[in-house]
């Protein structure tokens, strides 16, 4: 579960995340193109902190069932005015309202993993709402990865109410607790310049 005050951040600034430009967009492409190709026209397929709906409506036209969560009533609310393919349905949910409704072919990720109070556990959730052979597929900000200089940066916008609260994790760790929680890692990659953002696919053990 998510904290009302992390709520109350998300729907204040919804609108002006809605607005924001890609800073990478060549890297975006690159990411969506990957999701994409792991994904399977039989697909039942979920993704949780899905924001404003960008990333859900491309995936969605891949596959037969797509649902895109997130606990921001207004993130939702901005996803469902845009145009979308039939198989996508926004519901505003938190994680574990949203696995419970599996079991699922994938469970989409998407720079959401480090924004919750227990990443452990979440991707523990996401293992047994897999169905087996299942993917996870994520990209998670590894902040205790950053120069002294950008981690000092989030703190101050963390107390100056611009940055919500996050999980500083390092790669290692992210690694680790993706394995613990009993996946198998079959690729990792950088979209983009930032080492510190990895994109991970792991697999559900048949």
């Amino acid at each position: 579960m998510q904290s009302d005050a992390n709520r109350r951040f998300w729907n204040r600034i919804a609108e002006r995340y809605a607005a924001r430009q890609i800073s990478d967009v060549a890297a975006y492409e690159a990411l969506l193109a990957d999701a994409a190709a792991r994904l399977r026209p039989a697909d039942r397929v979920l993704e949780i902190g899905c924001g404003t709906g960008g990333t859900a409506i491309h995936l969605a036209r891949g596959v037969a069932s797509y649902t895109a969560t997130d606990f921001s009533a207004e993130m939702i609310r901005i996803a469902r005015a845009k145009p979308a393919p039939d198989t996508l349905r926004l519901v505003e949910a938190d994680a574990a309202e949203a696995l419970a409704d599996g079991p699922f072919d994938a469970v989409c990720a998407f720079n959401v993993l480090h924004l919750v109070e227990d990443p452990a556990d979440l991707l523990h959730q996401i293992q047994v709402g897999l169905r087996p052979g299942g993917l996870l597929i994520s990209k998670t900000w590894c902040f205790a990865d950053l120069n002294r200089r950008m981690r000092a940066l989030f703190v101050l916008m963390r107390g100056i109410g611009l940055f919500p609260a996050a999980t500083w994790l390092t790669a290692d760790q992210l690694r680790a607790a993706i394995t613990a929680a009993g996946f198998v890692t079959i690729d990792e990659r950088v979209f983009g310049a930032y080492r510190q953002n990895p994109y991970i696919v792991a697999r559900k053990p048949d």
